[in-house]
Order: structure tokens, then C-alpha cells, then sequence
């Protein structure tokens, strides 16, 4: 891709990659395709680097793979704060690392991926930096059951302490 493309061909670039690749968000909280506006978002929170070129113009090969690399991490279920962190700073090359990587990954995964009807509202709560809940019904989990879930996955950890990185519930 040269670095002379617009923003809306840019998104179309990305789209037909997901395409190609069966690639898509896991959860609702993102569009299945990638528009104009999702570009220009992503670039705010500071996810894709400033065009080459002004007037929506000078989008590039790096442009693609760090829109693909947002992807490929929200096929994941991952939030954009933690796409960010991961993503910053990466060159080129870490990027096509990133994209292969990422594709062996999805093929190796035996995951069901659920896609919300119009009448589900998903929501995801954390439980730690490994582990996340999803209702289809827009519903969260109590304090109590987070605790006896986290008893569950890290059983080593007594009731009450959090595992490391565990967050407390907002």
C-alpha cells in the first residue's frame, strides 16, 4: 500500500483483509467494519499514527498493519486502552510480526465466536488480566460471584486477595 491512500481507502483496505481472513470484533462494544470514523477515533486515542500527508491523505503500509493489528486484538476481546499499550511504538516490522502471529493464532483457536442478535446487548467485565465475563443479556456479576469465580481460575490465591493485576470492580 502506498503511502498516498485516503482514510476511506485505508478502511476498505482493512475490511477486505478481515474479509479475506475471517477476522472480526468479539464483542459488540466495536463495528464489524472499519469506517471513517473508526479510523479518525483510533487516531485520537492515539492507537494510529498521524497520516503522512494532511487532507486525509498519506495513509501507508504501517497505517494498514496497525488498523489490522487493532483488529486482530479485538478478535480477541481486548480493549482498546489494552490494544494501545500493546500497540505503541511498534515498527513495521514488529507489526508484521504482529499480523502473522495473530492470523496462526486464529487458526489455531477453537473458539466459538458468538456475534450479538440486534435485540442482545454484550457486556464484558474483567476479572483480572487473563480472564473475562460476557453477558449477552447486558448484565454484570456481583463482587461475590468475581471472588468465587477468580477462587476458580486461580486456586492457589485465598478468597478475598486478588491475583496479580486483578482490578477491583467500578
Amino acid at each position: 500500500m502506498d503511502a498516498t491512500h485516503t482514510v476511506e481507502q485505508l478502511a476498505e483496505s482493512v475490511n477486505a483483509w478481515c474479509d479475506r481472513h475471517d477476522v472480526a470484533p468479539a464483542s459488540g462494544q466495536a463495528g464489524e467494519r472499519m469506517t471513517e470514523r473508526n479510523v479518525r477515533y483510533y487516531r485520537t486515542l492515539g492507537l494510529l499514527d498521524a497520516p503522512l500527508a494532511g487532507g486525509g491523505t498519506g495513509y501507508g503500509a504501517k497505517h494498514l498493519l496497525q488498523l489490522i493489528a487493532i483488529r486482530l486484538l479485538q478478535a480477541q476481546g481486548l480493549p482498546l486502552n489494552r490494544i494501545r499499550d500493546l500497540l505503541l511504538g511498534r515498527t513495521l516490522d514488529e507489526l508484521k510480526e504482529i499480523e502473522k502471529r495473530g492470523l496462526a493464532e486464529l487458526e489455531n483457536a477453537e473458539v466459538t465466536v458468538f456475534r450479538p442478535t440486534s435485540s442482545e446487548n454484550w457486556t464484558m467485565t474483567p476479572l483480572d488480566e487473563e480472564f473475562l465475563i460476557v453477558s449477552r443479556q447486558g448484565r454484570g456479576i456481583s463482587d461475590e460471584l468475581r471472588a468465587r469465580l477468580l477462587a476458580v481460575l486461580h486456586p492457589r490465591i485465598k478468597p478475598g486477595r486478588r491475583p496479580h493485576g486483578a482490578t477491583t470492580k467500578d
